[in-house]
């Protein structure tokens, strides 16, 4: 089979990308807004759930984020949602003794955690809005990025504490892979927005503990959860949805991706990384996919085999951003090949033409699930799968403007 051209230099694939995005962004505004403050969760059927509930700053970040995208494409209404997150960030989210919660109503703070996942958002979301040109997001770029340096970043290791209580207090001696790679995603963001050059040090930083050290000398096994002297906790077992036990494929996949942005964002200095970005995306599928049916095994035991075999949307979106950026980097047919493998069983699995949004997993039998996620997740990686093709992989998107079809 002829893999020449590629998708993304087709304009049919092009225009049909760029439709998926539209139906992902057009449910989510109809369905999500809630007047009184922030964003209701959405159920399978892609409606609203009205009802009181705790409101996670990692999806009223990720909003604000693909909606600052949005407004950088042009799409009306967009900077409106903007606004309407940013304000729930500062009147909701930021709290009295600095940081910003990780849970909260239009009332109360049910969960005051300061975490460094939700952390990394905030600076995320702040990023974003101020390449899209929100006036009041160099306030929440300012206050973010002291908070993570402050209280988060420890600079001997390079890379971020995991959370704090209300008094920030630390919770516990953990230190985790997950939040630290979605610093570095949000610190490149940053970087791209203010021209700060710490931003990009310490993305660089955390990336050469957290891949170049410890998933190299574990034959490139990206370990997710570490001791507090940042030594790898092989036997962790926590929760399945942010902290599963064993190895996730998928943020493999999404490392790589990052990798290949921070060596381009770095005036390609960072030599090691194409290297690793490579072995860390045939590690992951070459263990991590299921050769029968299709799709990526969420977990894998530190033996290689499935833990948790379920197949879930998230993975696939990310390795549809890692086969591109890989391709971009080297035009080796193989990549391309797996960006078709990954949007195939995207279109045929995964995204639910009845309600919109996409199923956030399918179960052994290849029907959708809702254990753990529920519902219609949020818009972060399936719109960035859809998104992050239709540029060059010369930073985060929108760095540089769309590449030209043909």
């Amino acid at each position: 089979m002829t893999l020449a051209p590629r998708w993304t230099d087709r304009p049919d694939h092009r225009q049909w990308l760029a439709r998926e995005a539209d139906d992902l962004l057009r449910l989510f505004e109809t369905e999500s807004i809630d007047p009184e403050g922030g964003f209701f969760p959405l159920d399978a059927q892609g409606r609203a759930i009205r009802e009181e509930s705790l409101r996670e700053i990692h999806v009223t970040t990720r909003m604000v984020h693909c909606y600052a995208l949005a407004a950088q494409m042009g799409r009306p209404g967009a900077m409106t949602i903007v606004d309407h997150g940013l304000r729930f960030l500062r009147e909701r989210h930021r709290q009295p003794n600095g940081g910003y919660a990780w849970g909260v109503t239009s009332r109360d703070v049910p969960d005051p955690r300061l975490t460094g996942y939700g952390h990394a958002f905030v600076l995320l979301a702040a990023a974003s809005a101020k390449k899209a040109g929100h006036p009041d997001a160099q306030g929440l770029l300012d206050d973010v990025t002291r908070v993570i340096r402050d209280r988060f970043w420890e600079e001997d290791a390079g890379a971020i504490r995991e959370g704090f209580d209300a008094e920030w207090r630390e919770i516990e001696p953990y230190r985790g892979q997950n939040c630290n790679m979605h610093l570095t995603e949000a610190l490149m963001a940053a970087f791209e927005a203010t021209g700060d050059a710490e931003h990009l040090r310490m993305a660089e930083r955390i990336a050469e503990l957290i891949v170049n050290r410890r998933a190299r000398e574990n034959g490139w096994r990206l370990a997710e959860h570490f001791h507090a002297d940042w030594s790898v906790d092989h036997g962790y077992d926590g929760d399945p949805m942010f902290r599963p036990a064993g190895l996730t494929p998928g943020h493999s996949l999404e490392w790589a991706r990052l990798l290949v942005q921070l060596y381009e964002t770095g005036g390609r200095r960072l030599d090691w990384a194409p290297e690793a970005a490579r072995a860390l995306f045939d590690r992951a599928v070459t263990d991590g996919w299921d050769r029968e049916k299709g799709g990526l095994y969420y977990t894998l035991g530190w033996d290689d085999r499935p833990a948790i075999s379920e197949r879930y949307w998230w993975p696939v979106c990310e390795g549809i951003g890692a086969a591109h950026a890989l391709s971009e980097l080297d035009g080796d047919p193989a990549y391309e090949k797996w960006y078709r493998r990954f949007w195939d069983f995207a279109a045929l699995h995964l995204i639910d033409r009845e309600h919109g949004g996409w199923h956030p997993q399918i179960d052994a039998d290849g029907r959708p699930s809702s254990d753990p996620f529920f519902g219609k997740p949020d818009l972060y990686h399936a719109l960035q799968a859809c998104i992050i093709p239709l540029h060059p992989l010369t930073g985060s998107p929108f760095a540089q403007p769309p590449k030209p079809a043909g």
